[in-house]
């Protein structure tokens, strides 16, 4: 499964130069809790989200302050840019962390994982925003029926990946739970597949006995 597969294309935007307020209200009216923020040619330069704006009720006291503050908390400077922040250009957290429409979706959530994000602006070669996908596609995407991995497992990977017919194959799921059994190619092929199967959406656990050809002539 891709991102582009998951992600939702009609994206609502906010220019740089949109008041802090005027964000707020639109994140507040829209139930949305984060946006990405544009530039004058439309290209995505940061997100703003809920926490950026949280950063203007941040009591004055909390500050962490003092002449060498920078020397101790590297994002003392940033944080304190928010505090300051007028604008959407201003408040954003940036740069924007994108992904591209035909990435997997196991990679979209290691990289909201890693970055500890919630969404992901997803832009295509040219940088052109074309969707975005959140935490919350991700899970849905997970929800998916055993017959959708099964198809998934046959067709994009046994049919297209390691170029065998679907139907060589034993596959069955189960809860999420796969088994996988046959004959493959090459030892290397039947150690791959099963950790592919393990990034597909849905996959709670891999259970495989496959062989592969050099094994089975040797019987």
């Amino acid at each position: 499964m891709k991102i582009k597969d998951v992600m939702t294309e009609d994206v609502l935007t906010v220019p740089t130069g949109k008041t802090l307020k005027e964000t707020a209200q639109l994140l507040a009216d829209t139930g949305i809790s984060g946006l990405p923020v544009t530039d004058d040619d439309g290209n995505v330069v940061g997100v703003i989200s809920e926490a950026d704006i949280l950063f203007k009720e941040r009591s004055p006291d909390k500050r962490r302050g003092g002449s060498f503050a920078w020397l101790f908390f590297p994002d003392t400077l940033e944080n304190e840019a928010k505090l300051d922040a007028r604008t959407a250009g201003e408040a954003m957290s940036s740069p924007a962390i994108t992904i591209g429409p035909d990435r997997p979706v196991g990679e979209a959530a290691a990289k909201m994982l890693d970055e500890a994000v919630n969404r992901l602006p997803v832009v295509d070669e040219e940088d052109n925003l074309v969707g975005i996908v959140t935490r919350a596609d991700l899970v849905r995407a997970f929800t998916r029926s055993d017959g959708e991995i099964e198809a998934e497992i046959r067709k994009e990977l046994i049919g297209r990946t390691f170029w065998l017919q679907p139907a060589d194959l034993d596959v069955v799921v189960r809860n999420g739970e796969v088994t996988v059994g046959g004959v493959v190619d090459t030892k290397s092929d039947a150690e791959l597949l099963p950790e592919l199967i393990s990034q597909v959406p849905g996959v709670v656990s891999v259970e495989s006995t496959l062989t592969w050809k050099v094994a089975a002539n040797v019987h």
